[in-house]
């Protein structure tokens, strides 16, 4: 382990918190038309995932944006198609509820095939809303392409913009209209709680474990879109849900894949955006299918949170399909494979029943517990003191290092240093850890411990001088 400078330990940084709810904008139009492309244009960043291919955006994902400093939130949604089944029509179902609580809709159309029947559709649905409705002429790339642009004003919902979202072009107007149709007071969702807002839940898991599933099931209605098909989830997909009478933002990711490296276009964006959701959160669920033996990717999934630093809570899906012979192989595969993490809380569920769900917002909240658990620093060396005395520390090269006096240097995950004279190997470290876990808790989160090595006085380290003293030359050492 590297050593650690308590000088450079602090608070935690936090977020300030949002002064006002802020207007928000759904992005609606049939697949493929740009609409990720122009909320990445919008927001100024490839922050939605954005490929070539109809379908890619499944979910409705809000980012901040801004123009002319005016802040609002904007909704990226699915290709919306209204005569459409199976996953098609939970990605239009996803694409209206977003349209029926946004305060303004932005509608993309491409501007170079021209009104088609799905885009009438579209339209009409979008009137039953009440909700002002800007329309975007996407591809207009050049002058050439503006009178295909006219021909959308016959869809009958007011003066298409024409744009070019991967250029930029007229992407101005388009915004100044937009702000201009902001409500002077945004309907919005319900607000953050707190000073900090609501604990953010990261819903972790390899492809097709349930991740939508559960999320759909503690929220009460069909929130994310979820089918049968591994890697339906693509970006990370906050929302706000209300358990135990508790507000908790809970984000669905997608599926982390084994190889990460060989992904390409939208797994590859998609599996970024999982690890940029694991750093938003304070505790991570991950789902594991009990269907199936426990695999690399799940122990993989498991690792990462731990090397994040968050704290963790092991849900096994489908608890109620499992017969008793495949119990008695889980629970040795458990031991064995997580035994790392036995300091996790674990909930056996099922998304699909419903089945022990009230257990997970307890395990959830004792992870945070102790993801944020301090040991007074009279208190943890008094506990230091006896635990060396009894179990002092290995000798190593002929001597045996000391350990001074430890103290908590943080929280969020626990972090302690321990002052010594000396090298402690790793088994002790992992003594200590494990002795930490057993007389003060720490459950549900990981527990790091670093060192700092005190030389003794006018002593330096090998091949280097110590501080205030002077190295003799060649001739001095030959005399």
């Amino acid at each position: 382990m590297s050593d650690f400078d308590i000088s450079d330990v602090g608070p935690e940084g936090t977020d300030a918190a949002e002064p006002a709810t802020l207007p928000v904008v759904a992005v609606v139009g049939r697949p493929n038309v740009g609409k990720s492309s122009l909320v990445n244009r919008i927001i100024g960043r490839r922050e939605a995932v954005v490929e070539d291919v109809p379908g890619v955006t499944r979910d409705r994902v809000a980012y901040d944006a801004e123009w002319q400093n005016t802040r609002f939130t904007l909704v990226d949604t699915g290709g919306w198609e209204t005569s459409v089944s199976g996953l098609a029509a939970m990605v239009a179902r996803q694409a209206e509820y977003a349209a029926q609580t946004a305060d303004v809709i932005l509608f993309v159309v491409d501007a170079t095939v021209g009104v088609t029947d799905a885009d009438a559709a579209v339209t009409r649905v979008l009137r039953s809303t009440k909700r002002p409705v800007v329309l975007a002429a996407n591809k207009v790339d050049g002058s050439m392409q503006e009178a295909d642009a006219l021909d959308l004003w016959q869809l009958g919902v007011g003066e298409p913009y024409p744009i070019s979202a991967l250029h930029g072009r007229g992407t101005g107007d388009l915004l100044d209209a937009l702000v201009a149709e902001f409500p002077e007071q945004p309907r919005g969702e319900e607000e953050d709680e707190g000073e900090d807002g609501p604990p953010r839940i990261a819903l972790l898991g390899r492809p097709n474990v349930g991740k939508s599933s559960l999320l759909n099931r503690l929220a009460g209605e069909d929130r994310v879109v979820v089918d049968s098909v591994a890697g339906t989830t693509r970006d990370a997909v906050d929302e706000l849900i209300e358990l135990g009478g508790k507000t908790w933002k809970f984000i669905d990711t997608a599926g982390i894949r084994r190889r990460f490296r060989a992904l390409q276009g939208a797994d590859y964006y998609a599996t970024m955006r999982t690890g940029t959701a694991l750093e938003r959160a304070e505790v991570a669920v991950v789902l594991m299918d009990v269907s199936e033996p426990l695999a690399e990717q799940d122990i993989r999934v498991v690792e990462q949170v731990v090397e994040a630093g968050r704290g963790l809570v092991l849900a096994f899906n489908k608890w109620d399909i499992l017969d008793e012979e495949r119990r008695i192989y889980l629970e040795k595969e458990i031991d064995r494979q997580l035994a790392r993490v036995s300091w996790a809380p674990r909930v056996n569920v099922s998304a699909k029943t419903g089945r022990h769900m009230e257990r997970l917002v307890p395990a959830i909240e004792t992870s945070l517990q102790g993801w944020n658990q301090r040991i007074p620093t009279g208190q943890l060396n008094n506990w230091l003191k006896e635990l060396v005395a009894a179990t002092p520390p290995p000798v190593r090269g002929g001597k045996q290092p000391k350990i001074l006096f430890a103290t908590q240097a943080g929280t969020r995950p626990p972090h302690f240093i321990l002052f010594t004279t000396g090298f402690l190997e790793d088994n002790y470290r992992r003594f200590v850890e494990r002795r930490l876990r057993e007389d003060f808790g720490f459950e549900g989160s990981p527990v790091h411990i670093s060192m700092r090595i005190r030389e003794k006085k006018g002593a330096g380290a090998p091949g280097r001088a110590s501080k205030g003293s002077v190295r003799p030359d060649r001739k001095q050492r030959r005399r």
